[in-house]
C-alpha cells in the first residue's frame, strides 16, 4: 500500500471512547491534522521529522526559546519542501501565543520536564489534543491536575511513550494475550542506558547547564537535585499493558531503593581530572530499583541505571506459569515447547511467529523512523486519534500512572524505602475498563 493510500484509508477501529473536543477540529477543508510543536530541540525534531513524512499532517507553528533550535527546524522544514511554520519565541510563556491560534488541532510537547505540566494544562484548556513527551509532572499533585483538566475539558492527553510500540515488546504482548506464558506473575522493565555522554558535553566533555548543549542544559540538574526513578516510563509502559493496569487491574503500592552515587563524579574525573563537576554531590543513586504490587497479585520491578558504563538494555522480563521472555538473555522459554529443557530458545524465533499485527501491517511505513521504527507507531497512534476525534490509546490515566513513579520513588527513598500508596487516577473505573491498547492492526 502506498503512503498516500494509507493516509487516506486511515484506521478503522479506534481505542477507547469517542471524545468531541471543544475546538473546531478540521475547520479547514483539506482534512489534515494541524499541529503545533512546543519545543523543537533534539526530541522535538524527531517528531517534526515524523510529521513531515505524512500527507495528513500540517505543521502550522513551532515554539522554542533558543534560536539555534528554531533555525535547525526552519531549515529542515524548508529542505523537505514544506511551508514555513509560524515561529513563537522570546520567553518561557511564548507557547501561549501558539495555543491562542484557532487553526491548531493538537500540540506536541517536547520541552524539559519541568515545563510539561503547565504547558499541557494550558493546551487542554485551549482545546488542543496533547501529545507530550515523557514525565508529565514533578509532583503527585501535578499529575492529578492533568487528570482533572483532561476530564473537565474532555481533551485527551497522551504520553508519547514509544517503547510501548517496540517490535519485540509488542510480539511478547501478543504472546501473552494468546496464553503462551500462562498466567502472568511477574514483569520487569527499566531504563538501563549509559547517559554520561548525554548529561555532559561541551569542549571539555564534562560541562552541563547553560554553557552546554541539548539535554545537558537541563537534565543533568535533576541528577544533582533528586534521588529516584527519573525515567520510569520506558520500562513501566509496556509492563502496564502486560498486566492490564487500569483495565481490570491497578498498581496498589510501591517502594524504591537507591544505591550510592559514584558514577557521574568518576566519569567527570576520568574525562577532566580535577574538574569542579567531579566534586558535586550527585543525589541520584547509580542504581534505583522500584518494586510495585498489583491488585491482582502480580509484581513489577523497574530499574533505573544511567550513570555507569554498560550496554543499552531496558531489561524486560515477562514471566508466567508456563514460561518467560527475558530481553537481556535474548531468549524465550516455554515449558514443553522450547526445544531443550531448561534452555533458551532464541527469542527472535518466537517473535517472528507471533509478530504483532500492527507491525505486520505497517512495517514498511515505519522503515527509517526513529528508534527502530517505534517512533512512527506512537506518532501515528496520536495522529489517528486526532483525525478520528477518538480517545488516545495511551490515555491520561495510563500516562499519569507511568509518570507518577518519579515523585513516588523519590518520596519512598527519602523516607527510608517506605512503601507508598499508589494513586488510583481512574477513581475506581479500572475495575470495569477494558484493555484497548493495540488489540488488532487498526493503527492504534
Amino acid at each position: 500500500m502506498e503512503r498516500r493510500e494509507f493516509i487516506k484509508a486511515g484506521a478503522i477501529a479506534a481505542a477507547g471512547f469517542t471524545i468531541l473536543p471543544s475546538g473546531s477540529l478540521f475547520a479547514n477543508s483539506n482534512g489534515k491534522v494541524r499541529l503545533g510543536y512546543i519545543g523543537v530541540g533534539a526530541r522535538g525534531m524527531s517528531h517534526i521529522s515524523e510529521g513531515l513524512l505524512r500527507d495528513d499532517v500540517e505543521i502550522v507553528a513551532i515554539c522554542d526559546i533558543q534560536e539555534r533550535s528554531l533555525k535547525r527546524c526552519r531549515e529542515y522544514i524548508a529542505k523537505k519542501g514544506k511551508p514555513a511554520a509560524k515561529e513563537y519565541t522570546g520567553g518561557l510563556d511564548a507557547y501561549k501565543g501558539l495555543l491562542d491560534r484557532k487553526d491548531i488541532d493538537a500540540v506536541i510537547i517536547a520541552t524539559p520536564w519541568q515545563f510539561h505540566h503547565p504547558q499541557s494544562i494550558d493546551a487542554m484548556k485551549a482545546g488542543k489534543y496533547v501529545g507530550c513527551e515523557v514525565i508529565a509532572g514533578l509532583t503527585v499533585d501535578e499529575h492529578w491536575d492533568i487528570v482533572h483538566t483532561s476530564e473537565k475539558t474532555g481533551i485527551p492527553y497522551m504520553t508519547l511513550e514509544n517503547v510501548c510500540y517496540r517490535r519485540d515488546v509488542m510480539a511478547a504482548l501478543n504472546m501473552s494475550r494468546q496464553g503462551l506464558f500462562g498466567e502472568l506473575l511477574h514483569v520487569e522493565g527499566g531504563y538501563q542506558h549509559n547517559l554520561r555522554g548525554v548529561l555532559f558535553n561541551g569542549p571539555d566533555g564534562v560541562t552541563f547547564g547553560p554553557d552546554a548543549t541539548s539535554e545537558a542544559q537541563w537534565r543533568t540538574q535533576f541528577n544533582i537535585d533528586m534521588d529516584g526513578d527519573l525515567y520510569p516510563t520506558h520500562g513501566v509502559g509496556p509492563c502496564m499493558h502486560y498486566v492490564n493496569i487500569n483495565s481490570g487491574n491497578r498498581f496498589t503500592s510501591m517502594s524504591s531503593f537507591s544505591s550510592k552515587a559514584r558514577g557521574l563524579a568518576a566519569y567527570v574525573e576520568e574525562k577532566a581530572p580535577g574538574n569542579k563537576n567531579a566534586k558535586i554531590n550527585y543525589k541520584e543513586g547509580d542504581i534505583v530499583q522500584t518494586m510495585i504490587n498489583c491488585a491482582n497479585g502480580e509484581t513489577v520491578m523497574l530499574t533505573h541505571d544511567t550513570h555507569l558504563p554498560r550496554p543499552y538494555s531496558l531489561g524486560f522480563r515477562v514471566q508466567g506459569t508456563k514460561g518467560l521472555w527475558m530481553d537481556v538473555a535474548k531468549g524465550v522459554y516455554i515449558e514443553h515447547q522450547t526445544k531443550e529443557n531448561e534452555s533458551w530458545d532464541p527469542a527472535q524465533q518466537w517473535f517472528e511467529k507471533y509478530d504483532h499485527p500492527l507491525w505486520k501491517k505497517y512495517e514498511t511505513f515505519a522503515e527509517g523512523a526513529g528508534h527502530g521504527g517505534m517512533d512512527w507507531f506512537v506518532f501515528n497512534a496520536f495522529i489517528e486519534s486526532v483525525k478520528q476525534k477518538k480517545q488516545t490509546p495511551i490515555d491520561v490515566y495510563d500516562s499519569m500512572t507511568m509518570s507518577v513513579i518519579l515523585p513516588l520513588s523519590s518520596k519512598s527513598i527519602k523516607e527510608g524505602n517506605a512503601v507508598q500508596e499508589f494513586p488510583d487516577f481512574t477513581k475506581g473505573k479500572w475495575k470495569e475498563r477494558k484493555s484497548t491498547f493495540a488489540l488488532d492492526d487498526s493503527g492504534f
